[in-house]
């Protein structure tokens, strides 16, 4: 049954008789001779539109002092030729979308996992440019406020001071309210950070504190994606669902560095965190209506209106619900982290060996996302925007690498291999391949400077089979505990960015060497961390709460 809705007043002054009644109906719409038709065979979806005059039955209700008539009649038919007075015919203008379903958007059928999937990557992608845009903008920054390189790498690194201090928080917060409402939480808190960035640049102070509230907020995103995947990926997908997830990092990488130039050229280097921050506005926004079975333009949806008198009531009862829920939420908080097994964490081997791996990628990772510019442009005196475009052919192959790696992890998985071999399998790749690129960078080869690219390049990119190998364990190893165990190793993880990022500025002023500065350390933790993994990293399920 279809509701068929007519407006009118009590007199019209131009026919001195009720005015036309509109139908949403077409059924009832054809049982009266209409006036305004569309000329035989010009067919569109619209209004039917009546002028029969009179009083017609049904039920008839008074809403703020216009008189509705509410009729129920059978189903329609849409664009239906009629006969017009005088022999002509035409097409009645017919607004029912019964029997037609306006899909929109193309994506609202998906599975509700792809799409919070999808959404995730999709800001872990904003997240990126957010967190590289300061590794362009840093040069005329440096240039304008007379930044030597030690400087400027404090003022890089004080973004990891935030994102180590928010992981066990993120991980415990994504435990108790679920990946979803942190990861928007966050989004929106590293987004407003990111604006306020060119207000105090100019006051050391609060651009270390801006960049400490941009770190916060993304430091809470791996925790919350993590728990996100362990609630609802299963084990043979799991691969592939993280490499989405954490490869818009990648594709971020490349949008920030690709965009960041040639934004702070032609509008200064201000702009690009106004632009950069406003997008992540627009994500939290977007994020709404990721709604099973929901259309952002359903009217029940966006202003939350029920059908029946209450309403009303049903909506003030889910304020106070929710507004309740949530304070007590925050009360369970204390207690659920008391029932946390922490000694168990740190009894087990294979944690330990997530640790230490996470701490010797993150070393290379951050040290090469902030300097690898800088390096290119005054080592291989590239220009700015050369420069920013070489630094993101290694985001450009681990997107490849990834498309790659994923598969191939979860192929040998559903084939029968152990899963922990599979997962030391891709670690080793990821940490070895870098180790002996950045080697043959560093000696004196008397390399062209497009080789020395193209062997970071290469590195950096195989460096993305950590997807499939440490970032994959902690889900593999407990799916309760998965948020937390990543926020333990993130934690651990970020120092790098902490010190090796104000430690390769600090070496660079004191050596002058980008050999000894910036690779050195590099491969260092990754061959004793393709160590430390072979030798104690586990994939197998453990019960931390016995």
């Amino acid at each position: 049954m279809a509701a068929n809705f007519a407006l009118r007043s009590d007199r019209c002054p131009l026919l001195h008789r009720p005015p036309p009644l509109l139908y949403l109906n077409p059924q009832r719409a054809l049982s009266r001779r209409p006036r305004f038709l569309l000329p035989s065979g010009r067919r569109r979806p619209g209004f039917r539109v009546s002028s029969s005059g009179g009083r017609r039955k049904g039920e008839e209700e008074k809403r703020g002092g216009v008189l509705i008539d509410v009729q129920r009649d059978e189903a329609s038919q849409v664009g239906t030729d009629v006969e017009e007075e005088g022999g002509g015919r035409g097409v009645v203008l017919d607004g029912s979308y019964e029997g037609f379903e306006w899909k929109w958007p193309p994506w609202r059928d998906l599975p509700l996992r792809y799409k919070l999937i999808g959404t995730t990557s999709l800001a872990f992608v904003i997240c990126n440019m957010d967190k590289v845009n300061l590794s362009i903008a840093i040069i005329p920054m440096s240039h304008q406020f007379g930044w030597n390189s030690s400087t400027a790498g404090l003022v890089q690194s004080s973004f990891f001071w935030g994102y180590a201090l928010s992981q066990l928080p993120g991980g415990s917060l994504a435990k108790l309210f679920g990946g979803r409402k942190v990861l928007k939480v966050g989004v929106l808190a590293w987004s407003l950070a990111t604006i306020l960035v060119p207000f105090v640049a100019g006051f050391m102070p609060g651009l270390v504190l801006s960049r400490i509230l941009v770190g916060v907020g993304e430091g809470v995103s791996p925790s919350a994606a993590t728990d996100l995947i362990a609630r609802s990926i299963p084990l043979q997908e799991r691969s592939r669902a993280v490499a989405v997830v954490f490869g818009g990092l990648s594709v971020g990488s490349i949008l920030g560095l690709l965009l960041a130039p040639s934004i702070i050229q032609n509008f200064g280097w201000e702009s690009v965190f106004y632009i950069f921050g406003f997008l992540g506005i627009i994500w939290c926004l977007g994020f709404e209506f990721v709604k099973e079975g929901q259309s952002p333009f359903d009217a029940e949806y966006l202003f939350g209106l029920r059908k029946g008198p209450s309403g009303i009531r049903n909506s003030l009862f889910t304020s106070v619900y929710t507004r309740n829920s949530w304070s007590s939420s925050f009360k369970e908080l204390g207690d659920s982290l008391k029932d946390v097994p922490w000694k168990a964490f740190f009894k087990s081997p294979a944690v330990w060996a997530m640790i230490y791996a996470h701490f010797c990628g993150s070393w290379g990772h951050y040290t090469c996302l902030s300097w690898l510019p800088t390096y290119f442009s005054e080592e291989l005196d590239l220009n700015l925007m050369e420069a920013a475009w070489v630094s993101i052919l290694p985001s450009l192959g681990s997107i490849l690498i990834t498309s790659i790696a994923a598969p191939f992890a979860d192929n040998l998985i559903s084939s029968g291999v152990e899963t922990t071999v599979v997962r030391k399998i891709c670690q080793t790749i990821a940490f070895m391949s870098p180790a002996v690129c950045m080697t043959l960078s560093s000696v004196d080869l008397g390399l062209p400077p497009w080789e020395i690219v193209a062997f970071l390049t290469g590195g950096l990119a195989l460096s993305s089979f950590a997807l499939s190998g440490l970032y994959c364990t902690h889900q593999d190893i407990s799916l309760e505990y998965a948020s937390i165990l990543l926020g333990i190793t993130n934690t651990v993880g970020a120092v790098p960015g902490i010190v090796g990022v104000a430690l390769t500025g600090y070496l660079l002023d004191l050596t002058h060497s980008w050999s000894i500065s910036l690779f050195a350390p590099s491969i260092f933790f990754y061959l004793t961390g393709t160590v430390v993994w072979l030798v104690f990293a586990s994939s197998k399920p453990q019960d931390f709460s016995k």
